[in-house]
């Protein structure tokens, strides 16, 4: 039975209640980034929905650091480096994956969790880093260098890591590196990350000319200007900037390194970071204590998803928006990360 004209039913009334707390939630994280909760009412019914249907789906949500205020506080599970999160989501009972992220970031949680379906809401969310590269080139490179270990760093296609012979992070590419056997390693895709490491290892390393479209162009003149303006704060860059860049911070290393240094250091109040501005809004409200300036550099990959194409993704998902690998590709994908893996785990016994 309808209500009569003009009254509102208890369904109604329930509803208004359950998005009203949805909206104040949102506020309570939000707001150290500068949502009003005006702003927060708009985007409640959607979050609301998405957090419904992954109790409905058995789904669980991951987000990269780079993502918006909205997608790590209103709707993720967990938020991290893209190897953790596939790692975390691969030790969930869920059935469901939704990767807030790009595409070679979905594709390594198929690889991990290969009986799983995982959802990319942005299939157009690619990588100038892994775009920079395919399997092909590995191949050629192979020929050109032979019996040379190829080391292939996350941000690559699946195809790319099946022809490798060790994955690494950004934050373990020297322990990977150092591992492999001969004085010659193959470090692809990342040239900058390549120039980085060689002070650090007497192996040659033989790298690709891929770049990062969001650190590459951040340079000395830059970071002189802000330590100009902010003279006591801490730089943090990451790996993937230029060597003259690296070489003045004062930690250098991923995105979960920034967040490790900056809780072990309460001294220090102020940070400047060279990475992806959405890690500058994260912080915010991890830190409500500290002043973060961030380099306002957006990548426009990470800024496809939104949460409607979550939404989307996850009540009627287009073919492309789920992610398919070929078995085999899979398997030798599987091969290069667990190799990285147990390089970590031998690193950590000694």
């Amino acid at each position: 039975m309808t209500a009569p004209m003009g009254q509102t039913t208890v369904a109604e009334v329930e509803s208004a209640a359950e998005l009203d707390r949805e909206a104040r939630r949102l506020h309570s994280r939000l707001r150290s980034v500068g949502w009003s909760l005006s702003e927060c009412e708009l985007i409640a019914p959607l979050t609301a929905e998405i957090n419904r249907l992954k109790q409905v789906q058995n789904a669980v949500v991951l987000a990269h650091s780079y993502q918006t205020p909205d997608i790590i506080y209103g709707i993720a599970d967990h938020v991290g480096d893209s190897l953790g999160l596939s790692q975390e989501a691969a030790h969930t009972d869920a059935d469901v994956i939704v990767f807030c992220g790009v595409r070679f970031m979905a594709e390594t949680a198929k690889i991990l969790s290969p009986a799983k379906r995982v959802l990319l809401p942005a299939p157009d969310a690619g990588c100038s880093l892994s775009e920079s590269i395919t399997a092909a080139d590995v191949r050629a490179l192979r020929a050109a260098h032979p019996g040379v270990p190829v080391v292939s760093y996350v941000n690559t296609s699946a195809e790319v890591k099946a022809e490798s012979d060790a994955c690494c992070t950004s934050a373990n590419t020297l322990a990977v590196v150092e591992a492999m056997p001969g004085e010659s390693v193959i470090f692809i895709p990342d040239k900058l990350m390549a120039a980085n490491l060689r002070p650090h290892t007497k192996k040659q390393i033989i790298a690709w000319d891929g770049t990062c479209i969001v650190h590459e162009d951040f340079g000395l003149p830059e970071v002189n200007a802000f330590r100009r303006q902010y003279p006591d704060a801490a730089l943090l860059a990451h790996t993937e900037c230029l060597p003259e860049v690296v070489g003045v911070a004062d930690m250098a290393g991923s995105t979960s390194g920034m967040e490790r240094y900056i809780a072990q250091h309460d001294e220090v109040k102020r940070f400047m970071l060279i990475t992806e501005c959405g890690m500058t809004d994260k912080l915010k409200v991890q830190f409500p204590d500290r002043q973060f300036v961030g380099t306002c550099v957006l990548c426009p990959y990470m800024k496809k998803v939104e949460l409607r194409r979550v939404l989307e993704a996850m009540t009627e998902a287009r073919v492309e928006q789920e992610i398919v690998l070929e078995p085999e590709v899979i398997r030798r994908a599987r091969v290069a990360i667990d190799r990285m893996m147990a390089i970590g785990r031998s690193e950590r016994v000694k």
